[in-house]
């Protein structure tokens, strides 16, 4: 009778093993969220990476059941907000949103850093991308990149392009064309995009990158869009062709947004956040609250975010080793 009972025990252990473990992966994911969740985002309150956020956060908040607090804590260019995630709890309540700076450009950069990308971070995916526009004022005599390439030739060193300082999006998409093309432009860097604006209404440079949205809102009798860093047309100035198109093969400058957390969160809680994610980006009327402010919905998988995360940091590390 004992030989028995010890040996049911022992079948029902082997066979209820596997639901048990199932039961304990599933858990997180069953009960999450159970209290607010925080959106870390490494730079001020009313840039383009906070307001993507708030768009992002609202929704994908709904559809959740639950508070998403976007909290942003800007310094070293992305960094301080990037070091909180990947020393937070791994319990899928502290979420970061993460962009090309922090987690490709800094380390290209050789900066010291306190996280690892590779190791620290668990990715969720590719949220949204963005681009730049190369603008000029209207009396520039060139209204092409043929054009500034003709002008560079034959002025070399004496045209410059206002950018937001060294590893910006401004400046990554100056030095890829210098580094594709060998144009002889010098790069020149301001604190902010006021600045630039000015600087360039005034003379001061010849050339400037910007957002495709302020681009297109100053399109004037001052301003003009010359081309857009994508590889594709940007729906905020369709009418302006892309690099590429202007004889300038393998140019792609395309920035993004994405969702990461820390390393060790639950694989079940970052698969429902994922579906959640792309939920949220194939809503029409999400997707064209994001094409006003230059965005492109853009949704990825955890995998296609840290493979573009591996080819961007290889990318931006080549060219800032070849700027000048």
């Amino acid at each position: 009778m004992a030989l028995g009972f010890k040996l049911r025990r022992r079948l029902f252990c082997i066979v209820a093993a596997p639901l048990l473990y199932a039961l304990s992966l599933a858990s997180p994911a069953q009960s999450y969220p159970g209290k607010p969740i925080r959106l870390v985002v490494g730079f001020s309150a009313g840039g383009s990476a906070d307001v993507s956020a708030r768009i992002f956060a609202k929704r994908i908040g709904e559809l959740l059941n639950a508070t998403i607090i976007v909290e942003n804590r800007g310094g070293a260019g992305g960094s301080y907000a990037t070091q909180i995630v990947a020393d937070s709890n791994p319990d899928g309540y502290t979420l970061l949103w993460g962009n090309v700076g922090p987690l490709t450009v800094n380390p290209a950069l050789g900066m010291k850093l306190g996280y690892n990308v590779e190791s620290d971070f668990a990715p969720i995916g590719l949220a949204m991308t963005f681009a730049n526009a190369l603008i000029a004022r209207n009396d520039f005599p060139a209204n092409s990149l043929a054009d500034i390439a003709s002008l560079a030739k034959d002025k070399p060193g004496q045209i410059n392009y206002a950018m937001q300082g060294v590893g910006s999006a401004g400046n990554l998409s100056g030095e890829l064309w210098r580094m594709l093309t060998g144009i002889r432009i010098n790069a020149v860097g301001y604190k902010g995009a006021g600045e630039i604006v000015t600087s360039l209404i005034g003379g001061d440079v010849q050339l400037a990158f910007t957002s495709t949205t302020a681009a297109r809102s100053m399109a004037s009798a001052r301003i003009k869009p010359i081309a857009v860093t994508s590889a594709k047309r940007d729906p905020a100035l369709p009418n302006v062709p892309t690099f590429a198109e202007q004889g300038v093969p393998n140019y792609d400058a395309t920035f993004w947004y994405a969702l990461l957390t820390q390393a060790k969160v639950p694989a079940p809680i970052i698969a429902r956040l994922n579906r959640e994610m792309h939920k949220v980006l194939s809503e029409p009327d999400v997707v064209r609250g994001l094409e006003a402010q230059g965005l492109i919905a853009a949704p990825s998988t955890p995998e296609a975010l840290r493979a573009t995360m591996r080819a961007d940091f290889a990318k931006w590390k080549r060219v800032l080793a070849n700027s000048s």
